[in-house]
């Protein structure tokens, strides 16, 4: 076999191998999204002090939102967002407000499981957004 026989075929193998590479390493799945089950999937944020604690109190109000609509937490957000193209609300405003007010009273308990300042904090942010849907949009209903 001549020498640039077998550089290509070295190129060959070495190509195989880095497609096998990346299929194992999940290539086939790179660009599909995976939405999480809102009522399974905890509401994780590592942030800390006192922004990440209200950015976990968001968060898990929308998963107990979205739980108790049906939906994934995306498509929930994305319905507050006319020019956001996505699926036609199903909801009416009773309906999503009385969603929201329950994720944020599970938020509230998540938070207030917290110690002291997460009890402070859940229930300061429960009177706050004792009408979710109005706060959300920016008092224009």
């Amino acid at each position: 076999m001549t020498r640039p026989v077998r550089v290509l075929a070295a190129l060959l193998v070495a190509v195989a191998v880095f497609i096998v590479a990346e299929i194992a390493a999940g290539a086939l799945d790179f660009g599909e999204t995976r939405i999480a089950d809102a009522c399974t999937t905890e509401a994780n944020f590592e942030g800390g002090g006192i922004d990440g604690a209200i950015q976990r109190f968001a968060l898990s109000a929308i998963s107990g939102a979205a739980c108790e609509l049906d939906t994934s937490r995306e498509e929930l957000v994305l319905s507050f967002v006319p020019s956001a193209n996505a699926s036609a609300v199903r909801w009416d405003k009773e309906t999503i407000n009385r969603a929201l007010r329950a994720g944020v009273e599970q938020a509230a308990e998540d938070t207030a499981g917290e110690g002291l300042a997460g009890a402070v904090l859940g229930g300061l942010l429960k009177e706050i957004l004792a009408d979710p849907l109005a706060w959300i949009l920016g008092q224009s209903l």
